[in-house]
């Protein structure tokens, strides 16, 4: 049986990944995926941060899989991540602010013309929200204030922090198009030469562009509470629901999705937080959900503090780190509202305002902590904060990092390029940041270990010098502000 096996034993290809296209079902067909992994003989399905659904399948082979999936017309891969999930903001949509002209039915058109699986991961996204990251894909596409257009960012190398920005505005119904010329010219583990593909779209295609006019502004709002029953602009009421385990019991699904279609509920919507939204409740039938919530004894006023983790799906190393720190936290007079938090353990695309990274070659369970420009998870660049920390050194710097927050938000440079004195003891200094594993290289301090004293310059050092965390070369070294 599945639920003997330990998940932290779980190699990529026991998942299987089945695909909800921008992150939207009708309960009808979450239905029959619930009913399948029923059959399969799964208990818990979790979702994925790429709004897919997710569960374990160490002992089913593919083909039984396969055979399955196509009865129910679901489009499903083995975790070796051939084929990926569209996410879109579209679950945020009537929860919090959106741009006027981006509707439901824009992300509905827009995913029709998908007429295939793509192996490049797309975000199609609307600026205006925070509940929704815009940068995690490779090709990242944000709604412009142009009615009908969009941005275009790519991640020419699928784990880097640098985005190539598409010099032209492109149309709604022409996205698949560029998506399907990005994806012929891709081949996994290579980086994207935009540059190049995008001049063969201009010149081979018939797709409508237009110059740029005004340059993407980046949400600056906090990060939106999204779990409980809250009223909507039309009346009626929406229904955020998280479990601390991302371990959601098959019964409680099916009978979600019973009540659902009981109740003409026609959208259940997933984030890429391993949580989804279930909109449009009428006030007349919020009893029978009470009933239904209180039947399985779910929880819904869940801290700010326990909501806005991103972890790896089944990473039992990140789920017990968080479990301490949360549990470490609540000991404390500590407000996160607006912030949100990462564990990093493995190579994984960043979108939170403070990350807590496993520095791998360690045995003594150390780790680095760094933050976002501005705290804004939608920057692509990250500071260290602290390095080579043990975890009891972790909830007093995640106090320390929301204090910063919060007075930051008081700063009239806020938003703007210039260093900021994060506190009224913090100094910003110039350092040099691997940009493989993120270790720091400080003049000051140098690296006596290795043999380089104290205010070394950079430059000064040889052409051989390496990352001694990962080997990297000087050159992939970048220069960074970060408080002494």
């Amino acid at each position: 049986m599945l639920e003997q096996v330990e998940y932290d034993t779980l190699e990529k290809e026991d998942l299987v990944r089945v695909f909800i296209k921008g992150g939207i079902s009708s309960p009808g067909d979450l239905l029959k995926i619930i009913q399948v992994a029923e059959e399969l003989n799964v208990e818990h399905l979790h979702f994925g941060s790429r709004q897919d659904i997710l569960f374990a399948s160490p002992n089913i082979p593919r083909n039984t899989l396969k055979e399955t999936f196509e009865s129910i017309k679901t489009t499903f891969d083995c975790d070796g991540e051939s084929y990926q999930n569209i996410v879109t903001s579209y679950v945020a949509l009537d929860v919090i602010p959106s741009t006027s002209w981006v509707a439901a039915h824009t992300y509905h058109y827009i995913l029709d013309t998908f007429d295939f699986q793509p192996k490049l991961k797309i975000n199609i996204t609307d600026p205006a929200q925070t509940m929704v990251p815009l940068f995690t894909g490779q090709l990242n596409f944000i709604a412009a204030e142009k009615e009908g257009y969009w941005h275009l960012y790519i991640r020419e190398q699928e784990q880097g922090e640098i985005l190539w920005e598409c010099p032209n505005l492109i149309y709604n119904y022409d996205i698949a198009k560029v998506v399907k010329t990005f994806e012929n010219e891709y081949t996994i583990g290579i980086p994207i030469e935009s540059t190049k593909v995008w001049n063969t779209i201009i010149s081979t295609l018939d797709i409508n562009t237009i110059s740029i006019n005004k340059k993407l502004t980046l949400p600056s709002g906090p990060f939106p509470y999204y779990e409980g029953m809250h009223r909507m602009i039309s009346g009626k009421y929406w229904l955020g629901l998280y479990w601390r385990n991302n371990k959601f019991d098959i019964p409680f699904l099916k009978e979600l999705c019973e009540l659902c279609l009981k109740t003409n509920i026609g959208k259940i919507t997933l984030t890429p937080w391993k949580s989804f939204i279930v909109k449009g409740i009428d006030s007349k039938n919020i009893i029978n959900w009470e009933k239904l919530l209180g039947k399985f004894g779910i929880n819904v006023r869940h801290s700010s503090l326990e909501l806005n983790w991103h972890l790896p799906v089944l990473d039992q190393e990140a789920l017990e780190l968080k479990n301490f720190l949360v549990r470490a936290l609540d000991k404390q007079d500590i407000s996160t509202y607006g912030l949100t938090f990462t564990i990093k353990t493995k190579p994984i695309i960043l979108f939170t305002s403070v990350v807590i990274e496993s520095i791998p070659s360690s045995n003594n369970d150390m780790y680095n902590v760094l933050y976002a420009k501005d705290f804004n998870c939608n920057e692509p660049k990250y500071t260290t904060f602290v390095k080579r920390v043990p975890k009891e050194a972790i909830p007093p710097i995640l106090i320390e990092l929301s204090h910063l927050y919060y007075e930051q938000l008081d700063n009239s440079n806020y938003g703007d390029d210039k260093p900021k004195k994060l506190n009224a003891t913090s100094v910003i200094e110039k350092v040099y940041q691997c940009q493989s594993c993120l270790s720091i290289y400080d003049e000051s301090i140098g690296m006596p270990d290795e043999g380089i004293p104290q205010n070394t310059k950079f430059e000064s050092l040889p052409s051989s010098f390496t990352c001694p965390l990962c080997d990297a070369n000087k050159n992939e070294f970048t220069e960074v502000e970060m408080p002494r």
